[in-house]
């Protein structure tokens, strides 16, 4: 027995699921990026349904323009974090600009969207406060709790009622709570009740946080998320969300209606201890950015894709998730072995899909998690539909 030893197991896990898939589905490797939905994957043209990128901006012509000028003229690197070297004016243009698209005073931007939660809900709460978390919360937030000195209490997905028990029981203690929550989540596509949950925790004077990471450039008039959407941005305390869905890039942001989070870029040490993004990929979500600000009409099309796709996999009689989203999931309760092989059916049809299996998923059963893209074609999402029919015996159909 060494200090490796733990993760012998690991590697028979990966060894099983590669035996039965062909693949290994978690490194999962693409050979050639055709365009925002399709690669080449073994030399088969393959179209992308599980990316993410639900605006299309990965190859969008003025993004790479864009990405491209600040290469030529920055360089390749900061080399250095944000307290250091690493702040060039883009990265306050930046900031600045998520800020005034968000109406609030003040923005922070991290490398990446992990470490936006992890840098913002580690430094809010310190010992003697508390964070009160949605049980189905992504991973980044249940990291930045264990980093935290808070007492950390977790809710019922999506239950007011359960989080206003809980914060009830609290008492004055309630004042110093950090209410977590999110807008789209990961898994399932299914929005948080919002506005019940501000109703409950404006009732205790607790504050809170909503991660939009899923629900940025998706949700909302302007596609500022669920908050927008809801009306309750003004009393939403905090919105964390990422660069990497429908911006297209790979960073973080932290907006804030309280001016004084500029004081936490101080204390946030993976903000400190990490280097700040590169030029080029602050340039290009500046692009982004302003282009998704405008961008109704590519709303108006990632939701009609959404709703084929959700339609066409329900007209099959698969499980899936509770309302149509961009984020579609297909829920088998057939086994890991029916899992695999339908991910791998569909591979070999052409469709790369995310397969997520026990303990990740929240209900215990495995998934095979769709994401749509406003760059789909019909074509494409037909495509998707009849992949899954040719695999569907490897679901339990309900």
């Amino acid at each position: 027995m060494n200090l490796l030893s733990k993760f012998d197991s690991i590697r028979e896990e990966r060894e099983e699921v590669s035996s039965i898939a062909g693949h290994n589905p978690f490194n999962f490797v693409i050979d050639e990026i055709l365009s925002s939905t399709e690669a080449m994957v073994n030399g088969k043209p393959t179209i992308l349904a599980g990316t993410n990128n639900y605006l299309g901006m990965t190859f969008d012509a003025d993004c790479i323009r864009a990405a491209r000028n600040a290469l030529e003229n920055e360089g390749t690197g900061t080399t250095g974090s944000r307290m250091a070297n690493g702040t060039y004016s883009d990265h306050l243009a930046l900031e600045k600009e998520f800020a005034d698209y968000f109406d609030y005073p003040a923005a922070i931007l991290f490398s990446t969207g992990y470490m936006a939660n992890l840098s913002v809900l580690s430094t809010i709460c310190s010992s003697n406060e508390i964070i009160v978390i949605d049980s189905d919360c992504h991973a980044s937030i249940y990291d930045a709790c264990r980093m935290s000195d808070a007492e950390v209490i977790r809710f019922r997905h999506n239950n007011p009622v359960d989080l206003d028990r809980r914060l009830k029981r609290l008492g004055e203690r309630a004042k110093s709570a950090l209410v977590v929550t999110e807008g789209i989540y990961s898994m399932l596509g299914d929005q948080a009740p919002l506005k019940e949950i501000v109703e409950v925790k404006n009732r205790y004077n607790a504050m809170l946080l909503v991660d939009e990471a899923h629900s940025l450039g998706v949700l909302g008039d302007n596609g500022r998320g669920l908050s927008e959407q809801e009306g309750v941005e003004d009393q939403v305390d905090f919105i964390v969300g990422t660069f990497s869905k429908s911006l297209g890039s790979i960073g973080g942001f932290c907006v804030s209606r309280w001016p004084e989070i500029e004081n936490m870029r101080y204390a946030m040490r993976p903000y400190i201890f990490t280097a700040s993004s590169s030029p080029a990929l602050i340039a290009s979500t500046r692009k982004a950015l302003e282009k998704m600000r405008d961008g109704r009409h590519l709303r108006d099309q990632l939701w009609d894709n959404a709703g084929k796709l959700y339609q066409g996999l329900k007209d099959l009689g698969l499980t899936i998730g509770p309302a149509t989203s961009p984020v579609v999931a297909v829920i088998l309760d057939s086994g890991k072995l029916n899992a695999l092989s339908m991910w791998a059916g569909l591979l070999d049809c052409g469709v790369y899909v995310n397969i997520v299996l026990p303990p990740a998923t929240p209900g215990g059963e495995c998934l095979l998690r769709c994401s749509v893209s406003a760059a789909h074609s019909p074509e494409q999402i037909a495509a998707i539909v009849d992949a899954f029919a040719k695999n569907s015996q490897y679901a339990q159909l309900q």
